[in-house]
């Protein structure tokens, strides 16, 4: 038997002030797009900016449904939304942020799985690593400089071809 560690590297920042002015405006979008949520059910509003590399930026947030499993995240209506309106334009960063309505969020939350899912197809078509910048509705920004490093180990295409 061998064991491997996999791990990465995550930067905190106390302070979002601290980002690059580039970041803080991303930030700051997906605060926006959060605000607008639908989250009746859970009262948990999430809000996500993209910048793509042609310096457009693209928001979404998540929609809930009464059907649970019918609702999407934020982050798939943002990708999602990307891909449709600029195709081939290759995503450099995702900002992330999340409040609630019952108390305070104050820790960054992470993307689901099917959202972690659906990021890394696209960081894989592209070939480029994507960025996260997490934050809950106060405190620390969270920064990874791949989705990749909270996926390790992810499915892609290459387990659906024989080559």
């Amino acid at each position: 038997m061998k064991k491997q560690q996999i791990g990465f590297e995550l930067s905190i920042y106390e302070n979002p002030e601290e980002l690059p002015q580039k970041e803080q405006k991303l930030l700051q979008a997906a605060e926006d797009a959060r605000e607008n949520a639908y989250a009746p059910y859970s009262s948990f509003k999430v809000g996500a900016a993209i910048l793509l590399e042609n310096g457009e930026t693209v928001i979404g947030n998540n929609q809930e449904n009464a059907s649970y499993p019918s609702g999407l995240c934020a982050e798939r209506v943002a990708v999602f939304q990307a891909g449709a309106r600029y195709p081939g334009v290759p995503i450099v960063a995702i900002a992330i942020s999340a409040t609630s309505k019952d108390y305070v969020v104050d820790e960054p939350a992470a993307p689901c799985g099917n959202c972690r899912q659906s990021i890394i197809e696209y960081e894989q078509r592209q070939n480029k690593p994507i960025a996260l910048l997490l934050r809950g509705e106060i405190g620390a920004v969270y920064k990874c400089t791949s989705i990749g490093d909270i996926l390790p180990l992810a499915f892609s295409s290459s387990f659906l071809t024989d080559s």
